[in-house]
């Protein structure tokens, strides 16, 4: 078999080898673009001392006087005035820079052992590739463009994007704070943790495409959607601007538009996972089902590995719904103790159903369950009591488990289970936080319908379903133009997907012996 498999690459790489050198091509004039781009930043900055007409001052946190001026002081060296800088919290800052490794450990170590371990052994150095890459792509859009389109000053006023004026981090200081994001941690460090969600982000869609999308395309596809889907949603949900969006609208409500409606999201449910889950499923079903499925087994080739992403994933996720408090505070302390509890209650939950209905407990379900709970607690953590994050586990399995029974009866070939868990369990998570929130465990939220505000239903679905239409036509949109323009299309041919894309796509093997 092995000779087989070998000998048939060789034909590949003979016979695609104009195909192969013209996709390279194409990846690489991607690179020249970010690289231009790059050039293009101005790498100039203020250092240790800012002066008052600084243009960094306005997006920053200096002292203020009761009349809105800033605080001087008089350097004893240069003799000009300088601003002061708020305190940063050294407690607060610590908790920042942890909760940020514990989020990227979340993607090239427990996503990629997770996939690794569903998909296929031909596949599967392909599909723990495709998960790792993800990981440096976005961090390099996220610093040059990323950030500013999600974070940055609103264009026009309309909550819709942000404007290029924090590109290439231009006005993100490295020792004062952000005057609206994390006051009390330096700027940076405030970017560095929401990059790692970023980078998770496009990262979990590579489970509707796994085993069946060309390597070179899955690169520009990923910078593409960032920029297009992720950016814009977090814009959105997230977006927090000065006064009048720093003096350039004045009746800017200082939040993008579903965060003025109301809409909830404490971590990531609407931004993250309806987002990539939605998307996942468009993908999937205009890539095709890979060959042979439905008709010969396709099951995950390493269940250990799946455990081990699955429990690195598991807590990861304090660093990402904890950390989202923005600081060591009591709403931490809450969101991590729902975290735990909805994830326990969804995997117990998962292991129960599929007992029942098959007859065993599956490990690989226990796992899948845990992901579940912790996608559906997402957007509730710093919103909601423990009791209320027993019943978000339990419905998200049932929900989630109900989406994967219906997902194989339409034969909707999303191979790792991306809009199932992901999409089904954050568009829950956003509903359930919309039901159960209170506002007692954060200062910003609100409560819910169990609680008397039957309008935060209302306002998270608005802002769930919003994200939910954007995906999905926008990511409609990339394919479609992406498998024109791409050399033979987006997909691997039928003799590469029958070799496996390990050896097609990266001349290597998961495992060697012997």
């Amino acid at each position: 078999m092995l000779l087989f498999k070998l000998s048939s690459l060789h034909f590949y790489m003979s016979g695609g080898k104009t195909k192969s050198i013209v996709d390279r091509k194409i990846t690489f004039l991607g690179l020249a673009a970010i690289i231009a781009a790059l050039a293009a930043v101005n790498f100039s900055e203020t250092a240790v001392a800012y002066a008052p007409d600084d243009p960094s001052a306005v997006y920053s946190c200096f002292e203020t006087n009761e009349d809105g001026s800033f605080v001087t002081q008089t350097n004893n060296e240069t003799g000009e005035a300088e601003l002061v800088p708020c305190e940063i919290d050294t407690g607060d800052h610590a908790w920042m820079l942890t909760s940020s490794a514990l989020v990227l450990m979340m993607t090239p170590a427990g996503l990629a052992m997770f996939y690794g371990g569903l998909s296929r052994q031909k596949n599967a150095v392909n599909t723990l590739h495709m998960v790792f890459i993800t990981t440096g792509v976005i961090a390099v859009q996220f610093a040059l463009w990323g950030y500013s389109l999600a974070f940055g000053p609103d264009a026009g006023g309309y909550g819709f994007i942000g404007t290029l004026d924090w590109a290439g981090l231009q006005h993100v200081l490295h020792d004062v704070p952000s005057s609206q994001y994390a006051i009390t941690i330096p700027h940076t460090t405030f970017v560095a943790f929401q990059m790692m969600f970023a980078i998770i982000t496009p990262a979990l869609i590579v489970a509707s495409v796994a085993e069946r999308m060309k390597f070179s395309a899955f690169i520009i596809f990923i910078i593409i959607w960032a920029t297009f889907v992720y950016d814009f949603a977090a814009h959105w949900t997230w977006q927090i601007a000065a006064p009048d969006n720093y003096g350039r609208n004045p009746d800017y409500c200082g939040f993008g538009w579903t965060g003025c409606l109301g809409s909830l999201d404490f971590a990531g449910g609407t931004v993250i996972h309806i987002t990539s889950g939605w998307a996942g499923l468009v993908i999937a079903l205009m890539l095709g089902r890979r060959l042979g499925y439905g008709k010969i087994p396709m099951e995950p080739h390493n269940i250990s590995l799946v455990v081990l992403g699955a429990a690195l994933l598991w807590t990861g996720w304090f660093g990402f719904n904890a950390g989202s408090a923005g600081a060591a505070a009591s709403n931490a302390s809450s969101a991590f103790l729902a975290t735990q509890i909805a994830t326990g209650m969804a995997a117990v939950t998962w292991a129960l159903i599929s007992w029942a209905h098959t007859g065993r407990p599956s490990t690989v379900g226990a796992a899948t369950g845990a992901i579940a709970g912790l996608v559906a607690i997402t957007p509730a953590s710093g919103f909601v009591s423990p009791m209320s994050s027993i019943v978000i586990g339990i419905l998200a399995s049932i929900v989630c488990y109900a989406a994967l029974t219906f997902k194989n009866r339409r034969k909707w070939d999303d191979a790792l289970d991306t809009w199932a868990v992901h999409g089904v369990g954050g568009l829950a998570g956003a509903l359930l936080t919309g039901i159960f929130a209170e506002a007692r465990f954060t200062s910003w939220g609100d409560n819910g319908l169990a609680f008397g505000n039957p309008a935060q239903l209302y306002e998270n679905a608005v802002g769930a379903f919003a994200a939910l239409a954007w995906a999905m036509g926008i990511t409609a949109l990339i394919i479609k133009i992406m498998d024109v323009v791409w050399p033979g299309g987006i997909r691997v041919t039928p003799k590469e997907e029958e070799i496996g894309l390990d050896l097609v796509q990266h001349g290597e093997r998961a495992y060697v012996t012997g």
